[in-house]
């Protein structure tokens, strides 16, 4: 969550929030609901054309008409069934269920290297429910025939069937379980990585919440385990044993066996689809409304302070207890639909068990076997049963993993390859879409690089003003140029198009005459990188914080760094040292020391092109003056270093200084140069100077 102030009319800050505080469409941030983005804010894929909107907001059901998710054809036998014509009308093109389907391919192509410890897992929870089976049967004939009390010699290989059968069972079901748990976990693991590492590289998702990306890290992957061990190897394992059940029952009567496969098609597949249908509309919701309870979360626990303040508390409590509320409704249909199906399937049970009797008796079978037959028709009907949870459980996975497979499928960029590019945005520098091919991309020399502007625009909206519009910029090696100019003016958009973050909709930016798409991706922050705004510190000691610059920096480098960002004497200070904590997000530092921080990690880092966005905010001037100038200081000879600051003082000996307004470049020069001249920069520096002067008047 962001926890900057919204700039009115600032494009470069596309959905924006403050916790607790107002965003230029009037809505707090906890009020933005999921499924009715508000201006400024994107679908996200899930909710994408095509699919349907969830209304967490409302405490009606969903109007009728509303789509119900995405279906599937990867199901086990009797789940393929249920995801069919279900009250939808979705006809086989819906483009809903046929992102349902693309979703499990996903998946299971992950799975591909796992796939024989999944069939053997399916085999083995197959042999459970077998043994099961048979352990029922056998047990019923044991005591029906010892009832007759035959010779003894005649019961002892079912005395022993029947102790082997429940052996077996237990090792069998630990078996399935370790097998089984140990394929699903290596998945998840490499899903989750596969997930971490697609987020990690999105450029162009600067409107999706921080909560809602964990959900789909954490809840939404594991919906994937779901798909495996509660949905296929159970669905595979029930359908097997089903079939082998009325072999079984053919060998004794095959009426019965007629009887007892009706019964389990009921069970089996009819059950499965009616539990389906019953269902997939308020499922279609849940993953949804769980992503948005998460952005709750993090909008109520970090923004607690800034809600209290502007009196917005109980408005973001009641939005968050609304969507609550929603879901546990949801929630508790699905449990009392599960119930009523489970119900139906009990009388299934029942019923097939009392036709399988009466048919074996009109066939003449012996009272044991009729026995045996009923018994087992009992078990094998609770086996399909299985079916029913399985399609319960696939219907309630669908939405969750739509929303895994939207990051599964953008692919992740290999050693050299850009990042995919999300429909709608900029096309990466230089216009085409990177091939994500490692092939022909140039390495990035060491060294000091020549770095271009060539009229470089970027619109972050349709129709919206540019945030910046032909903007032209030279930054030799070893030049120091700063970027001034009003909020809103494209500053910070013009450091985020340096770094990556932001792709031009025009113009180039070159790195040694080389469009910067022509170089690997991993690489370039070894030549472009610095402090940009908002930077990021990790609850950790200082030193873990200062390493993410350069992992393998010396204490002699530690102390250089600090020094130069005005760091080391409160480091010093502390009796920790270098091991003191920072708290989240720097929550135990002061505002400028923070700021301090980030910039001895930028200097620690020390690219090629040092890009510092705002280095001495949140400090008084006499010390971001000398912070600033020690800054500049510290930067390797033939280093270039881009600032972008809202302070015009300690500029004169820079190269060059950009004056940009409404991204465009107003002005530029020296120092020199630019007080020569009426305009905004002498305008500013004036009213800076003097502000500057009564407050050193009133410094003690």
């Amino acid at each position: 969550m962001s926890t900057g102030p919204i700039v009115p009319d600032r494009p470069d800050q596309p959905g924006r929030a403050v916790p607790g505080g107002v965003s230029p469409d009037g809505a707090t941030p906890a009020a933005r609901d999921l499924g009715t983005p508000t201006p400024g804010e994107t679908n996200p894929p899930e909710l994408s054309s095509g699919s349907a909107p969830t209304e967490p907001e409302s405490d009606e059901p969903p109007r009728a008409g509303t789509a119900a998710g995405a279906g599937s054809a990867a199901a086990p036998v009797g789940v393929v069934a249920a995801g069919a014509g279900q009250g939808t009308g979705a006809s086989a093109d819906d483009p809903t269920r046929r992102r349902g389907v693309r979703a499990e391919q996903a998946v299971l192509r992950l799975a591909r290297p796992y796939l024989g410890r999944l069939v053997g897992a399916g085999l083995l929870a197959a042999a459970t429910e077998f043994a099961g089976l048979a352990l029922m049967a056998t047990a019923t004939w044991l005591l029906m025939s010892a009832a007759g009390r035959p010779p003894l010699d005649r019961l002892t290989v079912a005395i022993v069937a029947v102790r082997a059968l429940a052996i077996s069972r237990g090792v069998f079901r630990y078996t399935e379980r370790l097998a089984g748990h140990d394929a699903v976990l290596r998945l998840i693991t490499d899903v989750r990585a596969r997930v971490f590492a697609t987020l990690a590289v999105r450029r162009d998702a600067a409107a999706q919440r921080s909560g809602d990306a964990l959900s789909r890290l954490v809840s939404d992957v594991e919906a994937v385990q779901d798909l495996l061990l509660r949905v296929l190897v159970p669905g595979a394992a029930a359908a097997l044993v089903g079939a082998l059940a009325v072999a079984g029952a053919a060998l004794i009567s095959p009426p019965a066996a007629g009887v007892l496969a009706a019964g389990l098609l009921v069970a089996g597949v009819a059950l499965p689809a009616l539990a389906t249908g019953l269902t997939r509309r308020a499922a279609a919701e849940v993953a949804p409304l769980r992503g948005a309870l998460a952005v709750d979360a993090i909008d109520l626990t970090h923004g607690a302070a800034d809600l209290a303040a502007f009196g917005a508390t109980g408005r973001a409590l009641a939005t968050a207890e609304r969507r609550a509320r929603r879901l546990a409704r949801l929630e508790r249909r699905l449990a009392a639909t599960g119930f009523a199906v489970d119900a139906a399937g009990v009388l299934v049970g029942g019923a097939t068990a009392a036709a399988v009797v009466l048919v074996a008796l009109r066939a003449g079978v012996g009272g044991v076997l009729v026995g045996v037959l009923a018994v087992g028709a009992l078990a094998a009907v609770e086996i399909a049963s299985a079916l029913v949870g399985a399609a319960r459980q696939w219907t309630q996975l669908r939405a969750a993993l739509v929303r895994v497979a939207a990051l599964l499928g953008e692919p992740v960029p290999a050693p050299g390859a850009e990042p995919a590019r999300a429909p709608g945005t900029a096309p990466v520098p230089g216009g085409g879409a990177a091939t994500g091919a490692a092939a022909g991309r140039a390495a990035v020399a060491d060294g000091p690089h020549d770095l271009r502007f060539d009229q470089v625009g970027v619109r972050y909206r349709p129709g919206a003003a540019p945030a910046l519009d032909g903007v032209s910029l030279d930054l030799p090696a070893g030049s120091r140029v700063a970027v001034v100019g009003p909020s809103g003016a494209g500053k910070s958009t013009l450091a985020a198009v340096l770094t990556g973050a932001v792709r031009p909709d025009g113009g180039r930016v070159t790195l040694d005459g080389r469009d910067l798409s022509e170089y690997p991706a991993e690489e370039l922050p070894r030549a472009i990188g610095g402090l940009l705004a908002e930077a990021y510190v990790f609850h950790a000691s200082v030193r873990e914080n200062l390493l993410l610059g350069r992992p393998r920096a010396d204490e002699a480098e530690l102390t250089a760094a600090t020094r130069a960002a005005g760091l080391l004497d409160w480091v010093r200070s502390q009796p920790e040292g270098w091991d003191t904590m920072v708290g989240e997000e720097g929550g135990q530092l002061s505002g400028g020391q923070r700021q301090r921080l980030a910039l001895a990690r930028a200097l620690l880092a020390a690219p090629a092109v040092l890009v510092l966005d705002e280095p001495t905010e949140g400090l008084d001037p006499a010390a971001a003056d000398a912070v600033l100038a020690s800054a500049l200081a510290a930067t390797p000879p033939g280093h270039s270093v881009l600032l972008i600051t809202h302070r015009l003082s300690g500029l004169a000996e820079l190269d060059e200084i950009v004056v940009l307004d409404a991204g465009r470049v107003a002005q530029r020069g020296r120092h020199a140069e630019l007080m020569a001249r009426p305009g905004w920069y002498r305008e500013q520096w004036l009213l800076q100077a003097a502000a500057e002067r009564g407050y050193m008047a009133l410094t003690p």
